[in-house]
């Protein structure tokens, strides 16, 4: 459930920022005529962002248990591929998105009638799509029990949906001034938790891959502590919802794990410390200012 208010918390927090900077800039340039199109292209973007979690959700439904576990791992995979693009991206995009944001404002406010409302729905549903795919994985593969069955649970969506509610709460406490966080440090400790998390659902699409027959090893254990972490303890079940930990893990779910968390946690940590070194001054172009010697004749 944690797990999930995170996403929901740092996904929803983008798509605010992203609305809150739409929304301010018009009302900063007295435009305040062109804020419906903002709100249509917002509404749009929700709509088609719930459409595509349905379309997971129920699509896969009456066909085969190969076909399903093969939809579910091609899934997970691609649901960790967009949060890695999206952990980098957000980290390195922060402080130039006001400005970005504001130059397509200036353009769509141009052009045609609902330019607006398509440059709002493209930021926002970007942000929609991403969520609802790594929200969908990391719920599959936190609600599969030991079988392999999945078991219906509301705390998964209740997670997402708290996260959401706050992100949005916080995105309007921005706006309007009231509150200031240091968004560089945000998006730098829930980015590296999300790393940890996707770690979680790769291994699990790969296991899901594994079912469905297209990858070998899955009765090649690399290790089982389903005696000393039962997967129906509390503190088993915190580990399977949080970071998608499975007891048994076959020897490629474990390779997948390390061969993907060790290297983009490095890349993603020595990247922030990067950016976070002051920027050296730039020299004088001039110089230092030297005497004037006196001609000799």
């Amino acid at each position: 459930m944690f797990a999930n208010f995170l996403i929901g918390l740092r996904e929803g927090l983008e798509a605010a920022l992203v609305v809150s900077i739409l929304v301010a800039y018009l009302v900063k340039t007295d435009r305040r005529d062109l804020l419906p199109r903002i709100w249509v292209g917002v509404g749009i973007a929700v709509a088609i962002s719930l459409g595509f979690g349905a379309l997971l959700t129920f699509g896969p439904r009456g066909l085969t248990f190969e076909a399903q576990e093969a939809i579910g791992g091609t899934l997970s995979l691609l649901a960790v591929g967009f949060v890695t693009w999206m952990i980098f991206w957000m980290a390195n995009a922060a402080r130039g998105l006001g400005a970005e944001l504001r130059g397509r404002i200036d353009v769509a406010a141009e052009g045609g009638r609902w330019s607006l409302a398509v440059v709002a729905m493209l930021a926002v549903g970007r942000e929609g799509l991403e969520t609802a795919l790594f929200l969908w994985a990391a719920t599959q593969a936190a609600t599969r029990d030991v079988a392999g069955a999945v078991t219906a649970t509301w705390e998964p969506l209740l997670g997402a949906a708290l996260g959401l509610a706050v992100a949005v709460v916080l995105g309007h406490l921005i706006y309007r001034g009231a509150i200031r966080i240091n968004l560089g440090h945000f998006f730098t400790w829930t980015g590296a938790f999300l790393i940890l998390v996707a770690g979680g659902v790769l291994a699990y699409g790969v296991h899901d891959l594994q079912e469905a027959g297209i990858l070998p090893g899955l009765n090649n254990l690399a290790f089982d502590v389903s005696g000393a972490i039962p997967p129906s303890s509390w503190y088993g079940t915190l580990l399977k919802g949080v970071f998608n930990f499975s007891p048994a893990t076959t020897v490629l779910e474990a390779t997948a794990w390390v061969l993907y968390v060790v290297p983009v946690g490095t890349l993603f940590f020595l990247d922030r410390r990067r950016r976070s070194r002051p920027v050296p001054a730039a020299p004088d172009p001039s110089g230092p200012v030297q005497p004037v010697r006196p001609v000799q004749r």
